[in-house]
């Protein structure tokens, strides 16, 4: 029992599964962040895009910037 315990405390081979969890999780923290920052500022450019177009379609003649 003992040389099985001394053997896999020296044992490291799940390290390097543990490390890509990690940057896995730093990643996905990452991506997260970057969407949640950017998805105010795509909404808000999205919303003026579709007030312009919409505000183009209602007018009559040739508006100014369509």
């Amino acid at each position: 029992m003992t040389a099985f315990l001394s053997d896999f405390l020296r044992d490291d081979s799940g390290a390097a599964a543990a490390e890509y969890v990690l940057i896995l999780a730093i990643v996905g923290a990452g991506v997260a962040g970057g969407a949640w920052y950017l998805g105010d500022k795509i909404a808000k450019a999205l919303t003026a895009t579709g007030d312009k177009v919409s505000n183009c379609a209602a007018s009559t003649g040739q508006p100014t910037g369509c």
